[in-house]
């Protein structure tokens, strides 16, 4: 894994954004109204209320994506973590975070949260190694979540 780097989000790579993301959800889940917004629409839903989106790349391909969504001032929702079937295991995912939780610190949070679901054991393992903190599950965004952890910056 020398050769990966972690980028911004460009419009070119919002096809990517899209694909690594629909495939998991596919897998376990079902896409909702939120997730295809934010999927076909990052720039509006996502980076112009204050996000960011990162990828990782190795050599020229991109394998993985992360999200950051502004909740309100200092709080931030990290969104859209995939990456590449044939990538996973080698570390990405938390290659991914920790370069997430960098750039919520960068961008004035104090704290981030997410949402997940008791069926992603290596998501939530992760998310755990990160110094994520699993609090009551309140989940009124997404249908498929009883999960959710925070962290304090």
């Amino acid at each position: 894994m020398s050769s990966l780097k972690i980028i911004e989000y460009s419009p070119e790579l919002q096809q990517y954004f899209e694909k690594i993301n629909k495939q998991w959800v596919e897998q376990y889940f079902t896409l909702e109204p939120i997730d295809l917004a934010q999927l076909k629409n990052p720039k509006e839903t996502i980076l112009d209320k204050g996000g960011a989106i990162l990828f990782a790349k190795e050599g020229e391909k991109i394998i993985g994506t992360v999200g950051l969504s502004k909740v309100e001032d200092g709080v931030f929702e990290m969104i859209k973590m995939g990456v590449s079937p044939e990538a996973q295991g080698k570390k990405v995912g938390q290659l991914l975070g920790q370069a997430i939780l960098e750039k919520a610190k960068e961008l004035g949070a104090h704290k981030v949260i997410l949402y997940s679901n008791s069926k992603l054991v290596a998501a939530l393992h992760l998310y755990k190694k990160l110094g994520f903190k699993e609090l009551v599950p309140e989940c009124g965004k997404y249908n498929r979540c009883d999960v959710k952890m925070e962290m304090d910056l």
